[in-house]
């Protein structure tokens, strides 16, 4: 295809004239069959790299994301330009609403699919018939045991391609060591892949770090910052508590902004409608864990503050590439308090089952004829409803032999030495995480550019700033004039849509 081609389907399909870069390179590789792996930064239209081949393909394009809020907001985007053949097959859908996606399945040209559902047998059968031009992993860094998010769910990834026939496969993320980089490429086990590394470094985000010395200082710089700059905000917080409490504290001091509150412990229906409202700058401020932003394609986004401050840089440089979609000046802000390093921490000692139950669930293994679904009943209630705890463990046992096809096999490996390779394993992780923590700190007390700081390990040259660079450089706060835009005009706030919507439901 020629190139003049390429650009007439992007600008039929998508309304856009050019290509952002990178995106044309990968298409190119895509559409010609290769096996790619791409690292694009944050907002720079990943998705597009498997959209439009999806349009242009006589096949199936299956896309793997975790994200579920990237599923929804893409499904929807999608069908409101005029693409109405995709779906996506994840836990949110209903029973009935599932059961109907996988009798249409073939009449669909792109699926996303979370990789929890890669596990169902049955959906696999009915997969495989399907004549499949893409097989897509987004979010490619959770298949790596040092990527940031590492889940064991991916490692099947490999099995599922291979169950598929191999299709041309392109695996995509946004944050990567050169060693995750590695890992992902030997993880997945396909051959001759091209590779397009781009920086992760966006020229157009000013860094600022703001220490306080204590939380009241904190709310009210996080006010006067609100209240100055009326451009759309995302608040990050570690605890779903503080990001409802700040978010009521901003509603009562900030009156002439519409703010809410987002995290996993709200219902699906109350996340998509504070997302879409969002979108539709119906919000303009969102107080947020890490569960909001992941695939929102919100382009007009320009101050991002992190409240509390992630366990790892990798995060870091996600949260803060949601800013600046279109190239627009865009501020990060880090409001950073001494015992703000308490709370990662605490996640952190979380994020793995303890090995005290660990040995106790294996002794129960060895020592008597029990069910895989008793075992996996018992363990979830131990760690008090913890799926992916759950999930870690059973990965291990299947790695050790001791798990195989939902059955145990306890003669491939003694008590003991399982005690051990467990052990061994979440203490290598902890360790690994707490180093990650290391380094986020460091780069919160760095006395050089913090630009240089933050990509030191990702990249060996640092782009250019638009404008300014960061505290240490030349961030002024009064040389930054972000273009403001009015929010629409509304008949009733978020709030009673919401309680609208739930009483429908009723």
């Amino acid at each position: 295809m020629s190139e003049s081609q390429l650009e007439q389907n992007l600008q039929a399909n998508f309304g856009f004239s050019t290509f952002r870069p990178g995106q044309k390179d990968i298409i190119e590789a895509v559409l010609n069959k290769r096996n790619v792996f791409a690292v694009l930064p944050t907002g720079t239209g990943k998705s597009l790299c498997y959209q439009l081949p999806a349009m242009m393909l006589s096949g199936t394009v299956i896309v793997v994301s975790p994200l579920l809020s990237l599923m929804t907001d893409q499904v929807k985007q999608l069908k409101a330009t005029g693409f109405k053949k995709v779906a996506a097959l994840n836990s949110m859908l209903s029973y009935q609403e599932r059961e109907m996606l996988l009798q249409q399945i073939d009449s669909y040209k792109l699926l996303y699919l979370s990789p929890e559902m890669l596990q169902s047998k049955r959906i696999i059968s009915r997969i495989k018939p399907l004549k499949i031009s893409l097989f897509v992993v987004d979010e490619a860094h959770c298949i790596s045991q040092w990527g940031h998010e590492f889940r064991p769910d991916y490692l099947r990834i490999k099995q599922t391609h291979q169950l598929l026939h191999k299709p041309p496969l392109l695996a995509l993320t946004a944050t990567a060591t050169p060693d995750v980089q590695q890992d992902i490429i030997q993880a997945l086990q396909v051959p001759d892949v091209d590779k397009f590394i781009y920086p992760m470094d966006k020229p157009n985000i000013s860094l600022v770090v703001e220490q306080v010395n204590h939380v009241k200082e904190k709310e009210d710089k996080l006010v006067e910052i609100i209240q100055h700059y009326p451009v759309p905000t995302l608040i990050y917080f570690s605890s779903r508590d503080e990001a409802a409490r700040v978010a009521s504290l901003l509603q009562a001091k900030v009156l002439d902004r519409n703010i809410a509150y987002y995290h996993g412990g709200l219902d699906n229906q109350d996340r998509l409608l504070i997302q879409q409202q969002f979108m539709n700058h119906q919000l303009d401020v969102i107080c947020c864990t890490n569960a909001f932003g992941m695939g929102i394609n919100k382009k007009d986004i320009q101050l991002v503050i992190h409240y509390h401050f992630p366990s790892q840089i990798e995060s870091f440089i996600q949260e803060i590439g949601r800013a600046g979609r279109n190239g627009q000046e865009s501020v990060s802000v880090t409001l950073y308090h001494e015992y703000d390093r308490i709370i990662p921490q605490r996640l952190l000692d979380t994020e793995l089952p303890d090995i005290v139950v660990v040995k106790q669930m294996l002794r129960q293994i060895y020592n008597s004829d029990v069910s895989y679904e008793d075992v996996k009943d018992e363990f979830i209630l131990k760690v008090n409803g913890m799926e992916p705890h759950w999930r870690f463990f059973r990965y291990q046992l299947e790695k050790l032999k001791i798990i195989e096809h939902e059955q145990f096999n306890i003669t491939k490996i003694s008590y003991q030495d399982a005690v051990i390779a467990l052990q061994k394993t979440i203490e290598k992780r902890y360790q690994y995480k707490y180093n990650k923590l290391n380094e986020m700190l460091q780069w919160l007390h760095t006395k050089g550019c913090r630009r240089k700081e933050l990509f030191t390990h990702f990249q060996e040259h640092i782009q250019e700033p638009t404008n300014m660079c960061c505290d240490y450089c030349d961030f002024q706060w009064e040389n930054w004039q972000p273009v403001f835009e009015q929010s629409n005009d509304t008949s009733q706030s978020w709030q009673i849509s919401l309680k609208e919507i739930l009483y429908q439901g009723e």
